[in-house]
C-alpha cells in the first residue's frame, strides 16, 4: 500500500488532518488501532477555542457543530464565596470558545472521511515507523492477524503519548520537559441540566472544582483529589457534597444533582517532546505534548499541529520550498509552550498544593483579585483561553 501521508491515528488530529489534506487534494490513509464504535465513544475534551471553531467549519466538519454546540462567551471564577464573569468578546474583539465533545468531533469527521475521503482503516494496529530520516518513510502495520507496510512520503504520529510513532526519534536528538502533579481531578457525568450556563472555575480551601457540562441536559463536574485516588472510593453523595462546598457562594447559587452515569480519575501532567520532527515524521498532539485540563488546551493544540502541517505541505505542492516544513516543530512549538504556560499558570492559580503553605494561599487570592479588578488582567486570560493563532 501506498500514500503521500501516513497518518497514525483517528482521533481528532489524525483525522482533521486527513480531511484538510483531502480538502488540498493531497491523498492519506490513516491506521486506527481501535474499532469506530470504541473511537466514536471515547470521552475526552469538550471546549473548542474560536480557531478550531474556525477550521472545522472550514473544513466542511460545521454543520452538526454550528446546530449542538454550545458557544460560551464568558467563564465565572469563584473565590472566597465571590462569583467574578470574565466576558471573551468585550476582551478579545469577539472570540469565543464552543463547548462540543471530542466524541461529536471525531463522528463527524469519520462521517466525512468514509465519504468522500482516503482510506480510514479502524483495527489497524502500526507497530513502527521505518525510515523516517529518509525519504521514503515506511509505516509497518498489523491488520487482520497479518503484518504490511504502508510506503508514505510523510508520516505524521497522531497516535498519542503511547504511540510508535514518536519512538523512531533517536534518543539521542531529543529533549524532554515534562512536570507532574501531586494530585488529579475526579471527573463525573451526571443527567441533570447544568446548574449554571457557563463554565465555572472555582477555587477553594479545600481544593479546586470545575463545572462545565456536554449538553443542555448533562453535566460534567470535577474535583481536585490527591493523585492515585481510586474514583470507587468516593460514593456519589460525597461527590456532590464536595462539589457543593467547592462552589458555594455567598449570594446562595444552588447546584442541582442528578444521577452519575460515569466516574473517572485524570492525573495532571505537562508534557513537552522536542524536536516534533525528525526527517520526514512529524509528530501532532499528545504524541509531542500534554497539558493539564485546567486550560482546555489539550485538544485546540492538536488542531493547531495539524493545521500547521497540512498548509506547511500544501505550500511545498504549490512552491516547491520545504521552508514551511522544515520549519514545523518550531513554529508548532511555540504555541505549545504557550499554552503549557497558561495552563501552568491556571493550574497554580486554582488548585491546592498539598504543601501549601498560608503565604501561598493568599498568594491565589490576591492574583484572583488582580483579575477580577483589571482589565488587563482579565485581556491576558481571555486571549490565552479562547485561543492562540494559528
Amino acid at each position: 500500500m501506498r500514500t503521500t501521508v501516513g497518518i497514525i491515528g483517528a482521533g481528532p488530529a489524525g483525522l482533521l488532518l486527513a480531511r484538510l489534506l483531502h480538502n488540498a487534494g493531497i491523498d492519506s490513509v490513516v491506521l486506527e488501532s481501535r474499532d469506530r464504535s470504541y473511537v466514536e465513544q471515547r470521552q475526552r475534551a469538550g471546549i473548542l477555542e474560536q480557531g478550531t471553531v474556525d477550521v472545522l467549519r472550514e473544513a466542511g466538519a460545521g454543520e452538526r457543530l454550528d446546530r449542538e454546540g454550545l458557544r460560551h462567551d464568558g467563564i465565572e471564577l469563584r473565590f472566597a464565596a465571590r462569583r467574578h464573569r470574565v466576558d471573551f468578546p468585550a476582551l478579545t474583539g469577539g472570540r469565543s470558545v464552543t463547548v462540543y465533545a471530542q466524541t461529536e468531533v471525531c463522528k463527524d469527521l469519520i462521517a466525512l472521511q468514509l465519504k468522500d475521503g482516503g482510506p480510514l482503516l479502524f483495527e489497524t494496529e502500526a507497530l513502527a515507523v521505518e525510515g523516517a530520516g529518509t525519504d521514503s518513510p515506511r509505516v509497518r502495520f498489523r491488520r487482520a492477524g497479518a503484518e504490511s507496510v504502508l510506503e508514505c512520503d510523510y508520516v505524521v504520529g497522531c497516535d498519542g503519548f503511547w504511540g510508535v510513532a514518536r519512538k523512531a526519534i533517536p534518543e539521542h536528538l531529543t529533549q524532554v520537559f515534562e512536570r507532574t502533579y501531586p494530585f488529579g481531578w475526579l471527573g463525573i457525568l451526571a443527567d441533570v441540566a447544568p446548574s449554571h450556563d457557563e463554565l465555572v472555575y472555582a477555587r477553594h480551601d479545600r481544593g479546586f472544582a470545575l463545572l462545565s457540562m456536554r449538553s443542555p441536559s448533562v453535566s460534567r463536574l470535577y474535583l481536585q483529589v490527591p493523585e492515585g485516588t481510586d474514583a470507587d472510593s468516593w460514593s456519589d453523595d460525597a461527590v456532590w457534597d464536595e462539589l457543593e462546598r467547592r462552589f458555594e457562594t455567598a449570594d446562595g447559587w444552588r447546584l442541582e444533582r442528578g444521577p452519575v452515569t460515569q466516574k473517572s480519575v485524570t492525573p495532571m501532567r505537562s508534557y513537552v517532546h522536542e524536536p516534533m520532527r525528525h526527517g520526514r515524521l512529524f509528530l501532532a498532539g499528545d504524541a509531542a505534548h500534554i497539558v493539564p485540563p485546567t486550560g482546555a488546551k489539550g485538544l485546540n493544540l492538536a488542531v493547531g499541529d495539524v493545521v500547521t502541517f497540512a498548509r506547511a505541505l500544501a505550500h511545498r505542492r504549490r512552491t516547491g520550498s520545504d521552508d514551511l516544513l522544515d520549519g514545523y516543530s518550531a513554529t508548532c512549538l511555540r504555541r505549545v509552550w504557550q499554552a503549557e504556560r497558561f495552563s501552568y499558570d491556571m493550574t497554580a492559580l486554582l488548585h491546592r498544593a498539598p504543601d501549601a503553605t498560608g503565604f501561598d494561599r493568599r498568594l491565589q487570592l490576591a492574583r484572583l483579585e488582580r483579575l477580577a479588578s483589571s482589565r488587563a488582567a482579565e485581556t491576558d486570560l481571555a486571549e490565552a483561553y479562547t485561543g492562540f493563532p494559528f
